[in-house]
């Protein structure tokens, strides 16, 4: 799978968003690991609002960034065989007019590898040197090769069995227009402690995307904490480190983002039942890409993890999305 500034919003490395993430509802049968515990806001940290402040410039920064997700151009699907690669109307793979139209080169989809052939002429680069011969960009469980021209950069991701160019401009309008995400005041309330539940043994959890294709992920646990009063589940997968975890709720209709938004905590310190808990900052919820850029292929929410309350923390909606 491609890192994340390689990706789509299902598993993108990099770019504000941080990296893809899901969460879930165990069930099928699947006996948990379950210990009573009390959840409880954990007490705010004296300096906690400048970390948070901090934590959400870096957040802005990276979105920002040249591997971030402001700056995507396109996304365009390969066909098996030749793909004609151009600046232009003309071509398979039609990347937006600069100066004047231009023949950059093909594109060979063949047995999972990606190959370019540059058109003489063409000022196509790999870390500056220009590419004057044919050359593999893309092939399994190898980083994919990332292409330049004037402020263009391009990579192929995969996604199921597609094969996509995603295409990035550092001169984007969406770049420019960028002035910020509007949050919701800091409240410590939505700092909770939750108890990781885990699975009995290994257990993979379906994640739909926008593209209507389904991957099974790795199901780390079930997080259960209390929030006014009421005990509340969520799925969540991991990553290193990290619980990923992807949630809606009653502030989706108009507050927040329609589909739903990410938050990410850090896995508890495995005990002698194989449980812990650990922390959920709501105030640390964003925006998936797809909440920037049309040309992200961000997962949906599973029903079972869009909570019954309205979670007023973190980022708000972004613009008309």
């Amino acid at each position: 799978m491609n890192t994340l500034s390689q990706t789509s919003c299902l598993f993108e490395k990099k770019a504000g968003w941080v990296k893809q993430s899901t969460v879930y509802i165990s069930g099928f049968g699947l006996l948990m690991l379950t210990v009573l515990v009390s959840f409880r806001p954990v007490p705010d940290e004296p300096n906690y609002k400048a970390q948070l402040e901090a934590w959400h410039q870096n957040r802005v920064t990276s979105l920002k960034s040249e591997n971030g997700w402001l700056n995507l151009a396109g996304l365009f699907w390969l066909k098996e065989g030749k793909n004609s690669l151009g600046r232009g109307s003309d071509f398979d793979i039609a990347f937006p007019v600069a100066n004047a139209p231009a023949d950059l080169g093909l594109l060979y989809l063949q047995n999972g590898d990606v190959r370019f052939a540059p058109k003489g002429g063409a000022t196509v680069t790999i870390d500056g040197k220009p590419v004057s011969d044919p050359v593999v960009i893309f092939s399994a469980n190898s980083k994919p090769t990332v292409l330049s021209h004037g402020s263009l950069r391009w990579f192929v991701i995969k996604r199921g069995e597609k094969y996509g160019i995603r295409l990035r401009d550092l001169d984007s309008p969406f770049l420019k227009e960028f002035h910020g995400i509007e949050r919701y005041p800091v409240n410590e309330t939505w700092r909770v402690k939750a108890h990781l539940e885990k699975p009995t043994q290994p257990k993979t959890i379906p994640i739909l995307d926008v593209l209507g294709q389904t991957s099974q992920q790795p199901l780390a646990g079930t997080l259960v904490f209390d929030l006014q009063g009421k005990t509340y589940r969520l799925d969540a997968v991991g990553e290193g480190s990290k619980l990923f975890i992807l949630f809606g709720d009653a502030t989706n209709a108009h507050d927040t983002y329609g589909s739903g938004r990410f938050l990410y905590a850090d896995k508890p310190a495995d005990s002698l039942d194989g449980s812990g808990t650990t922390v959920l900052d709501f105030n640390q919820a964003i925006n998936p890409p797809c909440a920037f850029t049309p040309y992200a292929t961000c997962p949906l929410p599973p029903k079972q993890n869009k909570l019954a309350v309205a979670i007023t923390a973190g980022e708000k909606r972004y613009g008309d999305h």
